[in-house]
């Protein structure tokens, strides 16, 4: 019976657990640290790292596979996320509030990754395929939908909590276990709402060395690839002016204008970061997607190089203007994260590109990886070299930097026909 569940009743519910989480670790935790008196270079060390689950992923997703089935992983991984996120709002008023939130966010970054991997299987083998591209848009609209709440509405409930708590701490605090609660929620749901399919039972009858044997293998082949080195590079340094700004953005936002912020409250910082700046990236993102499907890759490869790239500049008149306006600021915002959303798409088209061929399922996870890799690396120096040059320094830098993007981006080779729709 449980096996005729409509898509309806968990694809939506799942995916909106898929956001939440991986907002909290990336960006809601830049902005507690801030608000608790962290320096930009602590910051930005500290929640850069938090990244290296999602680098590691394909390491651990081989056994994901072998030892369960993905229902149980996805049912764990939701307990273990809400256990984190209690341990966070428990923590978080406390005399090692730094320790202990790491330590649990960090935990949840681990429990995440894996509920990806997790997830992402599932979907595969409890939709057929056509319900699997039925539902692509619906998965992507609720994984957004969980940005805007965990970015927008969650930091604008800290920031109303403030006034009548007087506390950060517990403001925070409670907004934790708000969430912790939601996740119980979730996996009381999904215990009931996931269907069971036949294939998730099934069981390989392959050890832990015929896996590392096959992954070597995988390994082998991805690293033998035409244009390997170039396609590596792109992977790593095609958003290295996203990897340099993405929390720093976060924090200048919320600075105070004495350390040549905007000193946006919690409220506005969701408004504009939370909403304004999410719907820009969707709406991007959509856009690129139309473009390149039309046209293919190659054809739109440079518009969209220069869409992720100049946008970029908006950020270095916010910080010479300061402006009071919030509308003038959620423009800027709007424009950057559409561009960066337009953007996007060639990376993720080119992604799918390289993976091409034998073992394309495995090539993708650790293309992911080298993603992740792409903003962890430059998110570690990033507040360092902010506090040393201040904020109007550094995102003349960021723009410089966007010269990289233009390098790698020139020596792809890409077949004209990749991504057009055929007849």
């Amino acid at each position: 019976m449980s096996k005729q569940k409509s898509p309806w009743a968990w694809v939506p519910t799942l995916y909106f657990a898929e956001g939440v989480p991986y907002v909290a670790v990336m960006t809601i935790s830049v902005i507690i640290y801030k608000r608790l008196g962290l320096s930009n270079t602590d910051i930005t060390l500290y929640t850069s790292w938090l990244y290296l689950p999602w680098v590691i992923k394909p390491l651990w997703s081989p056994f994901v596979d072998m030892l369960r089935t993905k229902r149980w992983w996805i049912i764990t991984m939701q307990i273990l996320i809400a256990a984190a996120l209690a341990g966070i709002a428990f923590t978080i008023p406390g005399p090692f509030w730094l320790q202990g939130s790491l330590a649990f966010f960090w935990l949840m970054a681990f429990s995440s990754a894996t509920h990806d991997i997790a997830a992402d299987g599932f979907y595969m083998l409890g939709l057929n395929q056509h319900q699997q591209a039925y539902f692509v848009g619906i998965r992507s609209t609720f994984y957004r939908i969980a940005t805007i709440i965990s970015s927008g509405l969650l930091v604008g409930l800290a920031g109303a909590l403030q006034v009548l708590t007087r506390s950060i701490q517990y403001s925070w605090s409670l907004v934790f276990y708000l969430v912790a609660g939601l996740f119980i929620a979730l996996w009381l749901y999904h215990n009931w709402a996931l269907p069971r399919p036949a294939e998730d039972g099934e069981k390989t009858q392959k050890t832990a060395r015929d896996i590392i044997r096959e992954f070597w293998l995988t390994l082998v082949t991805f690293f033998h690839k035409p244009q390997m080195w170039v396609g590596i590079c792109f992977m790593l340094f095609y958003r290295m002016p996203e990897g340099l700004l993405s929390k720093v953005s976060a924090l200048f936002l919320v600075d105070s204008t004495k350390n040549g912020g905007l000193g946006l409250s919690d409220g506005e910082f969701g408004l504009v970061q939370g909403t304004v700046g999410v719907i820009g990236l969707t709406l991007g993102g959509i856009l690129g997607g139309i473009c390149a499907s039309r046209d293919g890759l190659k054809r739109w490869l440079w518009p969209m190089v220069m869409a992720i790239t100049i946008p970029d500049i908006v950020y270095v008149y916010l910080s010479c203007a300061l402006p009071t306006d919030l509308i003038v600021i959620n423009i800027c915002i709007f424009l950057e994260q559409f561009g960066y959303g337009f953007g996007f798409s060639a990376y993720m088209l080119y992604l799918i590109y390289y993976s091409q061929g034998e073992h394309k399922t495995a090539h993708y996870a650790i293309c992911t990886a080298f993603m992740a890799l792409s903003m962890m690396i430059p998110g570690l120096f990033a507040g360092a070299l902010q506090e040393s040059v201040g904020y109007q320094g550094f995102f003349l830098i960021v723009i410089l930097s966007c010269l990289i993007t233009y390098l790698v981006s020139s020596l792809l080779k890409i077949d004209p026909e990749f991504g057009k729709k055929k007849a």
